[in-house]
């Protein structure tokens, strides 16, 4: 198991601490054996078309707590990463009712004459003036490739600022360099926020909350109901928490997460440093990942007949119009590309609901979570059919379009928007899944469901710009190996 060291003021990163690779093609099977035992090996390419960055995972998410503010320490392009994150902090606040505002993260605006001789005064004076301006009750310094490479001592004036601000400084190391998993960047968050934010629990408080990592919260009531059965309350984690209530997950009574690769660091982080309990069963997408979960809950809150109460009333519920969807989606198969969390699950619930998956394509695949143990989706998969092709690649998208091609699947499901325009442009249809709760629980796989028999239903956009497009794949490609500059295991 990897020791998480909250002292120190950097995370390692993914392929280090955890094993992560980014090239992998072969079976669910042959990769969870791999992983149990001997590891496994990572393949480059010897071609990379597009990929992502970890410091845009890394603040978005500190980016959206919402009393607190985000010093990007870069060039102001890498504050482009921010648009993203803003447009989902704006949609966490309409679902809160809370007013409609922007994300706090300032650029530094690093250029040309900053990286000879230097930034650290333009820090301190962006610090101080966003200081004056906003009054955070915290603030976090992210770092980019530019302030890594010319070694910009970002630790040392937040120790300086220290006597004069009386809030948080706190570093956030995720450089995009150093790591080939974006992914990263979610570890270098939450590494931030348990070096410098959380405090050791009050030992006068009994808390009833439960600390749920999650990107944008769109099922809040549900939960929020779901949760009151079992005599508990969540608190959302990180979009529009307070630096407050951040400082107080250390007195939860348990952890859950949305999402393995998002909720790792910190669930398993708070169990071994303050004694919270991180429920670490698959996630809780479709029906069996979702009653999986909420036993394991459960049991930890002492509430197990609360619990199956809600599953047996639930079942009994969705049943008929479950039956309905999957009659319909009978005979019908897909391709999956996704992060390793999301694509393992989504994988299981796609097969809940009758659709056969032909490929399923991950983003990067953790060998190991933070608990030190295989992913428990990936266990389940292997265990359920160890043939089923899958692969590993940070988002290539020219294997992504070689294989829709060979494979001609009803529907391609993704959840990275571009990727899924490459399978709307070659006559298939695509569901990119934004929303983090598409199938979340009962009333989510019945949604879910609904919402595949629509996409293939009306296929008209697919069909016409298929008519209309040419692809920049040409038909030589498509008949190539999906993954011919795939290299062989240490080359």
């Amino acid at each position: 198991m990897a020791i998480i060291d909250i002292k120190r003021n950097e995370v390692p990163i993914r392929e280090n601490r955890l094993g992560a690779v980014t090239g992998y093609v072969g079976t669910i099977g042959d990769l969870h054996e791999r992983a149990t035992n001997c590891g496994v090996g990572n393949r480059e390419r010897c071609f990379t078309q597009a990929s992502a960055c970890s410091s845009g995972c890394c603040q978005n998410q500190l980016g959206s707590i919402s009393d607190a503010l985000v010093v990007n320490h870069a060039p102001v392009g890498c504050a482009a990463d921010s648009v993203a994150g803003n447009v989902n902090f704006k949609s966490g606040a309409r679902l809160r009712g809370l007013d409609y505002t922007n994300v706090q993260i300032i650029s530094t605006n690093l250029e040309e004459r900053d990286t000879v001789f230097g930034a650290t005064d333009k820090l301190r004076d962006t610090i101080l003036q966003a200081y004056e301006r906003y009054k955070p009750k915290a603030i976090f310094v992210t770092a980019s490739c530019v302030s890594g490479i010319i070694g910009e001592d970002i630790q040392s004036v937040l120790n300086e600022l220290k006597e004069e601000l009386d809030i948080p400084l706190v570093p956030a190391f995720c450089e995009g360099f150093k790591t080939k998993v974006w992914a990263s960047g979610f570890d270098a968050a939450f590494h931030a926020v348990l070096h410098g934010i959380v405090a050791p629990p009050r030992s006068d408080v009994k808390s009833n909350k439960v600390n749920f990592v999650n990107f944008r919260g769109s099922a809040r009531k549900e939960i929020i109901n779901t949760f009151s059965k079992l005599g508990v309350e969540p608190v959302f984690l990180l979009q529009h928490s307070t630096v407050e209530e951040i400082r107080r997950i250390s007195e939860a009574r348990a952890t859950v997460s949305i999402c393995g690769t998002l909720g790792s660091y910190l669930g398993n982080g708070l169990e071994q440093h303050y004694g919270v309990p991180y429920v670490n069963t698959e996630q809780p997408h479709g029906i069996s990942g979702y009653k999986n979960w909420l036993r394991s809950l459960g049991t930890l809150l002492e509430a197990e007949d609360a619990v199956e109460a809600h599953i047996a009333a639930e079942e009994a519920r969705i049943a008929p119009e479950l039956e309905e969807i999957r009659a319909r989606l009978k005979g019908k198969t897909a391709v999956i590309g996704m992060g390793p969390s999301f694509g393992h699950n989504y994988t299981r619930v796609l097969r809940e609901l009758g659709v056969e998956v032909l490929w399923a394509a991950t983003w990067h695949f953790d060998q190991n979570y933070d608990h030190g143990e295989v992913p428990e989706s990936t266990k389940r998969l292997a265990e359920a059919d160890e043939s089923l092709q899958v692969s590993v690649g940070d988002q290539q998208n020219y294997e992504i379009v070689n294989l829709l091609g060979k494979l001609k699947p009803d529907i391609y499901v993704t959840r990275h928007g571009g990727s899924s325009v490459w399978a709307t442009k070659m006559g298939i249809a695509s569901y990119m899944i934004t929303d983090e709760y598409a199938a979340f629980g009962f009333n989510g796989i019945l949604n879910f469901g609904n919402v595949i028999i629509d996409k293939l239903t009306n296929r008209s956009l697919a069909r016409k710009l298929a008519e209309r497009i040419k692809l920049p794949y040409s038909d030589w490609w498509i008949a190539q190996d999906s993954f011919s500059l795939l290299n062989a295991e240490g080359f």
